[in-house]
């Protein structure tokens, strides 16, 4: 609006006069479902575009000025100088076949998006070492991972560049250390949503200009050349943070609800992950050619990610979970049958039987299967046991297990793709879906789905969705061998993990379907209370937190979230895509709502009654 407005009264086409009212016009015809407080901001950016054009005069000798040297080219991957940039640059017409060598089979590299620095931040968030608690919460809820924390050993300390802002390290086994957090300006959206998330009393992080922070890009590299510290495990929300995420400044909004989810999903099991991606919001901001924001740790690993239809997707990902499923077969029938020779090393059969004994572990497998490759690359054998360890060892990468998750919003899962979703859950296979629901269909512009909220306004049901929400947890629960859990993050960071942790490790069918708001819902509060959101949404009743565990005998429903304490009709208000029809269409909604927050409570009261008859 504000370009736009300049443009009008530097170029004069029309009188300025009637260009403002033509463009104040257009606000409240566009922005008028929004509320008065939208429309007013636009008529306001009108106004500052017609009275903030200032002439600039170009001094004279700028007509002979020199171009200065380039800056020296730093270093970077072949794929990054020879696809990506051209790409970027619009250029990627001009791209020969010979480039793309090697890449044939569609295999690109992680981590690309790292060398795509946008710098489109207006604000970023400044960090006050002085204030923070470190208890981590503005990393994990970060939807572009432009927030790390660390700790640091007395090396490393040492080793920081000058005016690295650091502090005692504070927590339970973390005396030995120091802690750090670190921001990239570079790849920050603005969202805020750090600095709305901060529990400190005097708030740690706060946003300020961009102009008025200082910042040093060397800080930010020297960060990511810390160790990770044996203590960096998932325990706890805390300590999952000083894990590296494998989701890195992907193309999201700023305030993304589904980010922060998957963020964290790979600093859970990123590194020993396959990944089945639906085609929707997650794909699109997962794989914008050329720029991939899943990455690697540093020993090179990070999730085995691949996309495929929104109808398919779950039957892709039984696909990828036999073909790895039969490869370890076919590796352990050859250890079977190494071991069982009678001139195999002590040591070989050792390190064979603790491969077996954590065959299905997914954190003790890893170390094991290590041990086991050294021991027979170590160990001398002849004929067939020489001919069976180098068969083993050219499928050490099928040693240690692996989980498979196929990712995706509600598009796929209640839609699209439900019949293949409910097929592969029938068959009660091991696969683990992380659902992102965000209630429409969101890379497409927002059209209502099957998980569109009673009441809600969305492309194709401008009146408000007539019919109630598919309770999608509830239909797999029917199975009685699939894990089912809701989540919020806002509402409840320890319940999201400990789902997440609950659903990898039962060894069947298992879905969490997380919450997840979208800037397409119309937040008042603004994207960077997309946090608060998710937990206004639970204190309403609108969202319920349960885990239904069939592996947990004496109770395998748990509900999570207690009785409603805002008032469900207050959350509606909150969000445009329900007002709107309060504004349009006001009997209605008066009665959509009022449906809506009966069926919300008969819901609530259902999930009461499942846990009662599950303690019995």
């Amino acid at each position: 609006m504000v370009l736009q407005a300049a443009f009008f009264k530097l170029a004069e086409i029309i009188p300025v006069d009637e260009a403002v009212a033509l463009m104040k016009e257009f606000v409240e015809k566009t922005y008028g479902k929004k509320g008065k407080t939208v429309v007013r901001l636009n008529t306001k950016a009108v106004d500052a575009g017609i009275e903030a054009t200032k002439k600039i005069d170009i001094p004279a000798e700028w007509a002979n000025d020199v171009d200065e040297a380039a800056p020296a080219k730093k270093e970077v991957p072949a794929f990054i100088e020879n696809i990506l940039v051209p790409i970027n640059q619009q250029k990627g017409d001009d791209l020969p076949v010979s480039a793309f060598m090697g890449m044939e089979d569609g295999t690109l590299p992680l981590g690309t998006s790292a060398y795509e620095k946008r710098n489109i931040a207006i604000e970023v968030p400044a960090w006050d070492a002085t204030k923070c608690i470190q208890c981590n919460q503005c990393s994990l809820v970060c939807s572009h991972g432009v927030i790390r924390p660390y700790l640091m050993n007395e090396e490393e300390v040492k080793a920081a560049p000058e005016g690295f802002e650091m502090v005692k390290a504070k927590g339970a086994n973390l005396s030995e250390y120091t802690y750090s957090l670190q921001i990239s300006n570079m790849d920050c959206t603005s969202c805020g949503s750090c600095a709305s998330v901060c529990p400190a009393k005097d708030k740690a992080l706060v946003m300020k200009p961009i102009s008025e922070k200082e910042y040093d890009q060397a800080h930010w590299e020297y960060g990511l050349t810390i160790s990770e510290k044996p203590e960096a495990m998932a325990t706890n929300i805390k300590m999952s943070q000083f894990i590296k995420p494998l989701l890195e400044f992907s193309g999201a909004c700023g305030g993304c609800g589904e980010t922060p989810y998957i963020k964290l999903l790979t600093q859970m099991f990123g590194d020993k992950m396959y990944f089945a991606n639906a085609t929707g919001c997650t794909q699109a901001w997962g794989s914008a050619m050329p720029c991939v924001p899943y990455t690697t740790n540093k020993d090179g690993h990070g999730p085995a990610w691949s996309n495929s239809l929104f109808e398919n997707n779950a039957e892709f990902s039984l696909g990828m979970m036999l073909a790895v499923q039969q490869q370890r077969i076919g590796v352990r029938n050859k250890i079977e049958a190494l071991v069982a020779m009678e001139d195999v090393p002590a040591d070989v059969k050792a390190a064979a039987d603790e491969w077996f004994n954590t065959y299905d572990d997914l954190n003790a497998s890893e170390p094991a299967s290590r041990a086991l490759e050294k021991a027979i690359k170590a160990a001398s054998l002849e004929g067939e046991a020489e001919v069976l360890a180098k068969r083993i060892l050219n499928s050490s990468d099928h040693l240690s297990k692996k989980t498979m998750w196929m990712v995706g919003g509600d598009g796929w899962a209640y839609d699209i793709g439900y019949g293949g979703l409910d097929h592969v859950f029938s068959m009660g296979v091991d696969v683990n879906v992380l659902l992102v629901d965000t209630e429409v269909y969101s890379n497409t512009g927002g059209q209502s789905s099957k998980a569109t909220q009673l009441g809600a306004v969305a492309q194709f049901a401008a009146a408000g969705k007539r019919s109630r929400k598919k309770d999608l947890g509830a239909l797999m629960m029917t199975y009685k061998d699939v894990y089912v859990a809701q989540v919020s993050m806002g509402a409840s960071q320890s319940q999201l993990l400990k789902a997440l942790k609950e659903a990898e490790a039962y060894p069947g069918p298992s879905i969490v379907i997380a919450y997840a708001p979208c800037i397409t819902h119309g937040i008042k509060a603004g994207m960077s209370c997309v946090q608060d959101e998710m937990k206004r949404a639970v204190d309403s009743g609108y969202w319920s937190l349960y885990r239904y565990n069939p592996s947990n005998t004496e109770q395998p429903f748990i509900l999570d979230s207690g009785e409603p304490k805002l008032d469900f009709e207050e959350f509606l208000a909150g969000e445009v895509r329900f007002a709107a029809l309060k504004k349009d269409f006001p009997e209605v909604a008066e009665e959509l709502f009022a449906e809506a927050k009966i069926q919300a409570k008969q819901k609530y009261e259902e999930y009461k009654q499942m846990e009662a008859a599950s303690r019995e």
